[in-house]
């Protein structure tokens, strides 16, 4: 089973950047599909990005152009590079896991990721 810590959020203003990091523990290899979700109280979690073992990225319409997916195969990291951040990302992030093997719902499905980690705060001002 996976383990997931994330960490990086934080504030900053409009137009600033953040790397979101969640590292990975409990497997010997990398193995599972990973996504960013974000929420804000009252609202769904929001599908941000996901990679696939391939490393193949998605991204949320919202977000495209400007945050970037990567995963680093030597610390078992995977990275949420932000850029030109605005109010409306303001949210709690957080990291998820799932089998690659299930694509029975879409990436930006939270019900597909079984594995989740604590959340991370971002709070961008204007």
């Amino acid at each position: 089973q996976v383990q997931m810590v994330e960490s990086g959020g934080g504030s900053v203003q409009a137009g600033g950047s953040l790397r979101l990091a969640c590292a990975t523990s409990g497997t010997t290899y990398r193995r599972h599909c990973m996504g960013w979700f974000r929420t804000v109280p009252g609202k769904e979690l929001e599908g941000v990005a996901a990679i696939d073992l391939g490393d193949r990225t998605r991204y949320a319409e919202s977000v495209k152009g400007r945050f970037t997916l990567s995963y680093d195969n030597a610390e078992n990291t995977l990275y949420l590079q932000m850029n030109s951040l605005q109010p409306e990302d303001s949210a709690m992030y957080y990291c998820a896991a799932r089998s690659c093997l299930d694509y029975s719902l879409t990436w930006n499905n939270p019900h597909a990721y079984p594995f989740w980690g604590q959340g991370t705060q971002v709070t961008v001002s204007s």
